[in-house]
């Protein structure tokens, strides 16, 4: 049995068990032996470990892992430590930096941001190294559709961003009203500039938590 170690755990425990996810497990077993995948087997669920369902305030929506050697380490848009700052993360920078919220952008490691509550999870939880969305068929997005739900039951507020086609492809299971919705254009250096730049979602992120949690977070990375 698959074990995140907190509260997902029970959260999730029946969908550990259903046919859909047995089948992943299969594919991963055989993938990891015969292809080069990411992120390492221990990190895909890291983003369940560092955000408790019950610590679950933002969530932040990517595609799939970032598919070169050392990236990917199971949080959306993050990288270790020592490897360089993905395009798409350097214009969130940008745009915090923009806002005025947020300083200080030293490395790529988002753990500090899922430590205070962003939940960062990509639809697709792994990858084959240098194939974009290999991953995407073998049944993760039925997994992280239900994660979606599983937060939408949350009573307590939530706010959902939603960057790009990909991610608002998860609005239609954001049906609780207590929760609100960010949309807008991706980061992708391809996109940014049609909307990305300028969006104020940052702010408004902590604007929203002033209001409800009486908190902000501190975006800085030092």
């Amino acid at each position: 049995m698959l074990k995140i170690g907190n509260d997902w755990d029970n959260i999730l425990k029946s969908e550990f068990e259903k046919e859909y996810f047995l089948k992943i497990k299969d594919v991963l077993k055989s993938e990891y032996i015969k292809n080069t995948i990411y992120p390492p087997r221990e990190d895909i669920f890291t983003a369940f470990k560092l955000t408790q369902y019950q610590d679950v305030k933002i969530v932040i929506l990517g595609q799939d892992p970032y598919h070169g050697s050392g990236q990917a380490h199971g949080l959306a848009f993050s990288v270790r430590k020592g490897i360089k700052i993905p395009p798409s993360l350097r214009n969130i920078y940008k745009e915090i930096l923009s806002e005025g919220e947020g300083e200080t952008f030293n490395h790529g490691c988002l753990e500090s941001w899922a430590k205070q509550g962003v939940f960062l999870l990509n639809a697709t939880l792994t990858v084959r190294e240098s194939e974009a969305n290999s991953h995407s068929k073998i049944g993760w997005t039925i997994f992280t559709d239900e994660v979606i739900k599983k937060i939408n039951e949350k009573q307590e507020p939530v706010i959902f961003v939603l960057w790009g086609n990909n991610a608002k492809a998860k609005k239609k299971y954001i049906t609780n009203k207590n929760h609100f919705i960010i949309e807008g254009v991706h980061p992708s250096p391809l996109s940014a500039s049609r909307g990305f730049f300028g969006c104020n979602h940052f702010k408004i992120i902590n604007d929203k938590l002033k209001k409800n949690y009486n908190m902000t977070i501190n975006w800085n990375l030092k």
